[in-house]
């Protein structure tokens, strides 16, 4: 599965099933966007390092930014920033997820139901 940046986030402020649902996958993935969104959200250098040594311990894979999904996140942009409030970041972990066939993890299911070919399975923390 694909993880939303809030997952991990509900991991580092302690929540056990968030944890749990991670531990027990064996195939991790994260787009590149909510990793630099993971880092970004960094207060200080202790917390940047706990970042890139969580997504090592937990062997994530890192998708990268290809053609393809940019050029579907600006389709997501343009078709739903007006509608529905889609942002970047959000346009481009759904079209990471959709250009590589993942599920995509979230407790935001606001954000990305609007995108109807998206495999979403709903957290609930």
């Amino acid at each position: 599965m694909i993880y939303d940046t809030d997952i991990l986030i509900w991991v580092q402020r302690g929540n056990e099933k968030a944890a749990k649902l991670i531990e027990k996958d064996n195939d991790k993935y994260l787009s590149i966007q909510s990793y630099m969104e993971l880092l970004q959200g960094a207060k200080n250098k202790t917390h940047h390092k706990y970042v890139k040594d969580f997504i090592s311990e937990f062997e994530f894979s890192i998708l990268p930014l290809t053609e393809n999904i940019g050029h579907r996140a600006l389709i997501y942009v343009a078709e739903y920033a007006l509608s529905s409030n889609m942002r970047a970041g959000d346009a481009i972990i759904a079209a990471t997820a959709i250009e590589n066939n993942i599920i995509l993890v979230s407790s935001n299911v606001k954000h990305f139901k609007v995108v109807k070919e998206l495999q979403l399975k709903t957290f609930k923390p």
